[in-house]
């Protein structure tokens, strides 16, 4: 019996408030921090229906609590409608244990660089925020943060994992610092106004770099090669000028890569390698200066592309799983790809979207027949090149393809019958080549319109209005006398010798005759018929009659 009230006695010594009240026992949050929450939330004008005084914060929307301390270690509110200003001298930056802050898509125009005292910061969102006085503008301007990335950045610690400043106002170049957050593993600086080259070196854990839509030029970081990491790697509207970095290929884990609309130039080298490039499910190089045939050895080893496991099933509704995926954000890549002839931005990638984009650049030679293996494959563009000779066959194995871009090239012969076994195409464009022959039918050829095979001349059959079948023999009389002569076209053989002989002899006939007629020309007369008779005319003169030669 003495161990049970020694028990009750330190239970109550470390839970006082339970033996004063027993409805506040359940109450995880710590007083003070519930207490600064209270005062942030109240310097903005929108209110939060679950943040009410007296209650227990671990239970407010968008509060994660760690379950054993109590303490608030999550912030989350995204998207609420905060409206207002962050004040350096904000209760915000008491939570001394908060690891999680989502401030995203609300109305600030500036963060303080008191943030930096959340030293226990892991993951930080501060993506797509409205300035205050656009919060009604149809197209606002993204401006929480204006100008170059700010030292509280590089002054937040080195265990920050997550940091996302997409969608903002951001110029200047990438401090280096960004190089020493030895923890990072996502990072996102889409859509914002940085210039100048990318830093030398990034984290080895980083998972995520996504810098589209900035102004980056110059040469890719060879470092990123030791990022074993790296799943998603988007550079895509920039000006980087380089060559197409092979050396990438030893990334087993990357699964997209995203370099379009760059400077990149030059041929795409076909290495002797194995396993290139095996997980990649996104390949979008389009809108560049890439030159040479396309890379058979990639489409070879593109296994993530052949397994069509992936897209079977219930897995349109899972989304790629990336390692930082514990975070409340969910670490969510946003990819923009041009497929089904629209350009369509995944806010999310689902792990059934398997597409290539080679489209806009200056690819010549033939397709490789390989490209038919990649079973998993739901979009293919190839357009805007300068590819010839014939469709592959094997491309009627991508059942699973719902758009196929072949457009503007110089591809000839006939469209593969075999084509029409791609049972889910949903856009064909196959237009601006030299295709002959009859369109295939059946299944979802028949659902498509003339816009997916204009400026073919030699292709007939449906929905084109040209039939097809053998030209309609023409049948000519034999020339008469009254039109022998007036043929309207001229070919050379044993016709044309005929009538220009029949014509020239009925012609020759006729102008001799009327040449010894007349007697003239003189020359010809003397030549068919000797010497002219000379004619002599009698004139009388004083009643006698005088004879005159006339020559």
């Amino acid at each position: 019996m003495g161990w049970l009230l020694l028990f009750l006695h330190l239970f109550l010594f470390h839970f006082p408030s339970f033996s004063s009240s027993s409805s506040s026992f359940n109450f995880l949050c710590h007083g003070d921090e519930s207490y600064a929450l209270l005062q942030f939330i109240s310097s903005f004008t929108t209110d939060i229906a679950t943040w009410k005084n007296g209650t227990d914060c671990c239970s407010w929307d968008g509060i994660t609590c760690d379950t054993i301390s109590g303490h608030v270690v999550g912030l989350n509110l995204g998207g609420v409608g905060l409206n207002g200003t962050l004040h350096p001298n904000s209760t915000l930056f008491r939570l001394a244990h908060l690891q999680k802050l989502d401030l995203s898509d609300n109305y600030f125009s500036e963060v303080p660089i008191q943030i930096s005292h959340l030293s226990k910061l892991e993951s930080l969102h501060l993506s797509g925020n409205y300035d205050s006085n656009e919060k009604n503008d149809q197209t606002p301007c993204f401006n929480l943060l204006n100008g170059d990335i700010p030292l509280v950045v590089c002054n937040i610690t080195s265990e920050l994992e997550f940091l996302n400043l997409g969608h903002n106002n951001l110029t200047g170049i990438i401090p280096q610092c960004l190089s020493n957050l030895s923890s990072l593993q996502f990072l996102d600086l889409q859509m914002n106004k940085f210039h100048g080259t990318l830093p030398s070196n990034f984290s080895k854990y980083i998972s995520t770099l996504n810098l589209n839509g900035n102004l980056f030029e110059g040469l890719l970081p060879k470092s990123l090669s030791h990022c074993k990491h790296l799943n998603v790697l988007n550079l895509g509207s920039n000006r980087l000028n380089d060559k197409f970095p092979h050396w990438l290929q030893t990334l087993q884990d990357l699964k997209v890569l995203v370099l379009r609309d760059n400077k990149f130039h030059g041929p795409i080298a076909n290495l002797k390698m194995k396993h290139l490039f095996p997980s990649l499910a996104i390949f979008d190089i389009s809108g560049n200066d890439f030159s040479g045939f396309l890379p058979k050895a990639y489409f070879k080893n593109y296994e993530a592309m052949k397994n069509v496991t992936q897209v079977r099933g219930d897995s349109s509704l899972q989304y790629m799983v990336l390692p930082c995926t514990d975070h409340p954000q969910g670490c969510t890549d946003s990819v923009t790809v041009t497929t089904k002839g629209i350009e369509l931005t995944l806010v999310r990638i689902p792990n059934f979207f398997v597409s290539i984009d080679l489209s806009r650049n200056k690819f010549e030679g033939e397709i490789p027949n390989g490209i038919g293996e990649l079973h998993a494959l739901k979009g293919l563009n190839l357009s805007q090149n300068r590819l010839i000779g014939h469709i592959p066959q094997s491309m009627g194995n991508l059942t699973y393809l719902e758009s196929l871009d072949l457009s503007s090239n110089m591809l000839t012969g006939v469209i593969p019958a075999e084509l029409t076994n791609m049972n889910s195409i949903e856009v064909l464009n196959l237009s601006n080549n030299h295709l002959v022959g009859e369109i295939p039918q059946g299944r979802q050829f028949n659902t498509f319109t003339n816009d997916s095979y204009e400026g073919n001349l030699g292709l007939c059959g449906f929905p084109l209005s040209k039939k097809c079948g053998p030209e309609p023999e023409q049948h000519h009389s034999p020339p008469s006398a009254n039109n022998i002569c007036s043929e309207g076209k001229f070919e050379f053989g044993w016709k044309s010798v005929a009538i220009g002989y029949g014509c020239g002899f009925v012609i020759g006939i006729g102008i001799g005759y009327l040449v010894f007629l007349i007697g003239k020309p003189r020359w010809l007369v003397m030549i068919f018929g000797g010497q002219p008779k000379r004619r002599v005319n009698r004139r009388r003169t004083n009643g006698s009659t005088q004879m005159v030669q006339m020559s």
